[in-house]
């Protein structure tokens, strides 16, 4: 099988969004941002609930995620027009970057929702251990991850702890060109393992593996 291996990097130049809370045991975890994130149907987003191989964080990375593919013009209203101001980070609004994902997210079709999957995740834990150990970048993999391979496409974050934080820097894209991260994340993908490790260089790094 072939992979597709993006050599793409996210930005470190967010400020750290604050932790969701969540009011309820059944809230979203973007409620903060609007109570329309309540809403039984988006609930189904999230697909990753009872994958016990995923911690919590992990978990909420794919819920956030597939609230943004299922419905991306309520995400564009609602998270990304409100993250500036929740991150005190007011210059976003004038990157051309931050402007472009408004107009995707705005033009943009309702794709399907991502679903767990084991084999991702082995593949995104393996490589997010090791690259945080070795305090390294990129897609490039040593020894002891080059059997575990299992992605179409494969995104990688660094310097962010929160699940809010991942998927915005992902998103936005900051210095990328290509666009290469945003178009993975609301791409034509069916599964998706993540794994959120510590970094030796930027405290944490989350890898992203992508499966169709």
């Amino acid at each position: 099988m072939q992979y597709l291996t993006l050599v793409l990097f996210a930005p470190l130049f967010m400020g750290a969004a604050q932790p969701i809370k969540n009011t309820s045991d059944n809230a979203s975890p973007l409620s903060e941002f609007s109570a329309q994130w309540n809403d039984p149907k988006y609930a189904a987003c999230n697909t990753a609930a009872d994958a016990e191989y995923m911690n919590d964080e992990e978990k909420a990375v794919i819920y956030i995620l597939n609230c943004a593919r299922t419905d991306p013009k309520l995400f564009c209203s609602t998270v990304v027009k409100q993250y500036p101001e929740y991150t005190d980070n007011a210059e976003l609004i004038n990157i051309t970057y931050y402007q472009s994902l408004i107009t995707t997210l705005n033009s943009m079709k309702k794709q399907g929702l991502l679903q767990p999957d084991a084999n991702c995740y082995s593949s995104a834990e393996c490589h997010a251990y090791n690259i945080g150990v070795e305090g390294a970048r990129g897609h490039d993999r040593g020894d002891s991850c080059r059997n575990n391979v299992f992605y179409n496409g494969e995104c990688i974050d660094y310097g962010h702890a929160d699940p809010l934080d991942i998927v915005m820097s992902l998103l936005i894209d900051y210095a990328v060109p290509s666009l290469g991260h945003r178009k993975i994340c609301l791409g034509n993908y069916k599964t998706i393992g993540v794994s959120i490790q510590d970094h030796k260089t930027y405290d944490t790094n989350t890898v992203l593996d992508f499966h169709f």
